[in-house]
């Protein structure tokens, strides 16, 4: 049978064969030392019907229970990036009108995706997260989601840098297929790292930065890419 095992160090919940019983190991997520207890020794979580606490004698329960509270959707950042989007949209369509050149400023390319990073960043992890782990919260939460919104928004510069180097105008769909896996990548890793998303969470949380910042180039008219 297996043991449910929760690893002290990032509360990853995982399970494990009961020959290990007793055992030292790493951790699948973090890698961390932790010991694989007995099965006496295994916390096990009762159901209402197993547990149902202290009943005066009206038979009624005497605690009231502890309703859990769900936060991973948030009006107010919904609010935010809805907002912040709008403005730069705006901002870039009136650039775009009255843009003569064939080409926009890089200035304001590199201060639209830094503008859009921080709430895009917020509100993505409010649904995207980990339901296992404690929020981030405070400063704590501010210097997480600035490194990831710093690294987010170089990643335009890292692209815009190679696509120069590399190519001698813009790039097609064969040159996309070896040029954006690698900044996916990146993106992905950060988030991971930052805010401890799930992989995959990681992948969309990025996503969602990177769909929203490609339509802002679309708005100044440029190429998606």
């Amino acid at each position: 049978m297996a043991i449910h095992v929760i690893c002290p160090g990032c509360h990853a919940r995982f399970k494990v064969s009961d020959q290990y019983a007793g055992r030292n190991g790493p951790c699948p997520k973090c890698k961390a030392e932790i010991r694989i207890p007995t099965k006496k020794e295994e916390v096990v979580i009762k159901g209402p019907e197993q547990f149902e606490g202290a009943k005066g004698t009206s038979g009624q329960l005497v605690l009231k229970p502890i309703e859990r509270t769900e936060t991973k959707f948030s009006v107010i950042w919904t609010i935010v990036i809805v907002a912040a989007s709008a403005l730069v949209f705006a901002t870039a369509v009136s650039i775009r009108l009255a843009n003569t050149g064939d080409q926009v400023p890089p200035g304001i390319l590199a201060l639209g995706a830094l503008v859009l990073a921080p709430p895009l960043v917020l509100g993505g992890y409010t649904f995207l997260r980990d339901g296992e782990l404690a929020p981030y919260r405070g400063m704590n939460l501010v210097l997480r989601t600035g490194i990831c919104s710093l690294i987010y928004a170089l990643t335009w510069g890292g692209y815009s840098l190679v696509i120069a180097f590399l190519l001698d105008g813009p790039p097609d769909i064969w040159n996309l297929t070896f040029l954006v896996p690698p900044f996916l990548l990146i993106g992905a890793t950060t988030s991971f790292a930052s805010l401890d998303l799930e992989p995959m969470n990681a992948f969309f949380h990025y996503a969602l930065y990177l769909i929203v910042t490609v339509l802002l180039r679309l708005a100044v008219g440029m190429s998606a890419f």
